[in-house]
């Protein structure tokens, strides 16, 4: 049986010299891969108490749904600013060149709420740490921060070190 690390592509030199990227589509266009990504992520929260799911645009939504679904709790998008209908709450955050804002609902979170955060990649940590930011400003609790992959040479979970913080595949490098 392979494991999750054999389907993610490694492209090197991309998009400069000295990087290796991580491509996911290529475990996403497999249907093995992504039902053992996905039953991973199950695996890494089946003793962890939690009310609500939140992922991040956008790849945080294709891991967060299947794992809301199957455990059966409410799925809530983190979206890029100006994408959600309602009133929202947002939070901005750095980027290597420049700053982004990311919004929740201002209902989606209710106070005392247990919320796991899923993305894809952890690399520097920004946009997790702003989607926690969010969660907390609603009166809810980050009980775990989930991703499929892991940059360590990034070190973002030292960003997130008041968090707990699981990948099912972690990567030395950038």
């Amino acid at each position: 049986m392979k494991t999750v690390e054999e389907y993610i592509r490694s492209i090197p030199d991309f998009p400069e010299p000295g990087i290796v990227f991580r491509d996911v589509t290529s475990l996403l266009q497999d249907a093995d891969g992504l039902k053992l990504a996905i039953d991973e992520m199950i695996k890494a929260l089946e003793n962890v108490d939690f009310d609500i799911v939140a992922g991040t645009e956008s790849r945080g939504f294709i891991f967060g749904v299947p794992v809301a679904y199957a455990m059966h709790k409410p799925f809530i998008p983190v979206r890029k600013a100006g994408k959600l209908p309602c009133e929202t709450v947002s939070q901005s955050y750095d980027l290597e060149y420049g700053s982004a804002t990311i919004e929740i609902h201002k209902d989606s979170i209710k106070p005392g709420q247990k919320v796991v955060l899923i993305d894809d990649l952890i690399a520097t940590g920004g946009t997790i740490e702003a989607a926690a930011k969010l969660v907390e400003q609603l009166g809810g609790e980050v009980v775990k921060m989930l991703f499929l992959l892991e940059l360590k040479g990034l070190n973002g979970r030292e960003k997130l070190k008041d968090y707990d913080v699981e990948s099912i595949v972690s990567y030395e490098g950038k």
